[in-house]
């Protein structure tokens, strides 16, 4: 249990080891696929104490510690603003410090924004397979070869045929991989300044534009290939817009700052219990 605050002190997370000791357990564990079985052996290990240590750290009770605070006069004199260059930012409820952002979009928009762009982004890459291919399914088996590696390697008449497989693969992972990147926009785009629109419809586009793009050309260059790359940065910038303004339309609502953590974790607690009758 942590000792009640005194006065003239302020309450921080309790240091701990255990983030470090995960984050090298886990390292551990994948560096093992590469070299020995017995490296990924005690990378579990550590992963696994890790996470019951910083599970006890935090939960059922948050562990803390009270750093004093100097009395004002041992700060310093407070040197008045030469001009007011913005406003100031006031404590919030019950004294708990501000955090930016103050109002974070649901997480209900980011999946519909997930959803209204993956739509959007559909219209634009089966245009592409009309116009370019001209057939409807061209587009939706370049993208399930990511899953079917011989789709890949395809003659063009094959790619432009149905293929229930393809077909089935392509929408899960269109859905999935839509409804991710919808989620990603409602966390982000309110820690940005302004112009949403510019972040998420077009800067974000073309940021994992050029890494996939990178990252697909060293994978797979055969499939890199035959993307049209210009009209796949066309299909993602009219997802950034679809989705970012669906998310930025989204009533926002305030953050979790002054709960406690097991508020703030969906734990509730069940109370004391009422003393149990003698037996007769």
């Amino acid at each position: 249990m942590t000792a009640p605050r005194s006065a003239g002190t302020i309450e921080q997370p309790a240091p701990t080891v255990w983030p470090m000791v995960l984050a090298f357990g886990v390292t551990l564990t994948f560096a093992g696929l590469v070299t020995h079985a017995i490296v990924s052996v005690v990378g579990a290990v550590l992963t696994v104490a890790a996470g019951v240590g910083w599970w006890r750290q935090v939960l059922p009770d948050q562990q803390l510690e009270h750093v004093p605070v100097p009395p004002l006069p041992e700060r310093g004199a407070v040197r008045p603003a030469a001009r007011a260059a913005g406003g100031r930012l006031a404590p919030g409820e019950a004294g708990h410090r501000v955090r930016i952002p103050v109002e974070v979009q649901p997480i209900s928009a980011g999946m519909k924004g997930g959803v209204v762009g993956g739509a959007a982004m559909a219209v634009v890459a089966l245009a592409y397979g009309v116009v370019v291919q001209r057939s409807l399914w061209y587009p939706v088996n370049l993208l399930a070869a990511v899953a079917m590696p011989g789709m890949a390697q395809a003659e063009t008449a094959q790619l432009r045929a149905f293929d229930l497989t393809a077909l089935v693969i392509g929408i899960v992972a269109h859905g999935v991989i839509s409804i991710l990147a919808g989620l990603l926009y409602a966390v982000i785009l309110p820690m940005l300044a302004h112009r949403h629109m510019l972040w998420g419809g077009l800067v974000a586009p073309l940021l994992w534009t050029g890494g996939l793009w990178t990252v697909l050309g060293i994978v797979n260059p055969v499939l890199s290939a035959r993307v049209d790359w210009a009209w796949f940065i066309l299909s993602q910038i009219v997802y950034g817009l679809t989705a970012g303004y669906v998310v930025w339309r989204a009533e926002p609502i305030p953050t979790m700052q002054t709960w406690p953590l097991t508020a703030r974790a969906g734990i509730e607690a069940s109370g004391p219990r009422a003393p149990r009758e003698p037996s007769r």
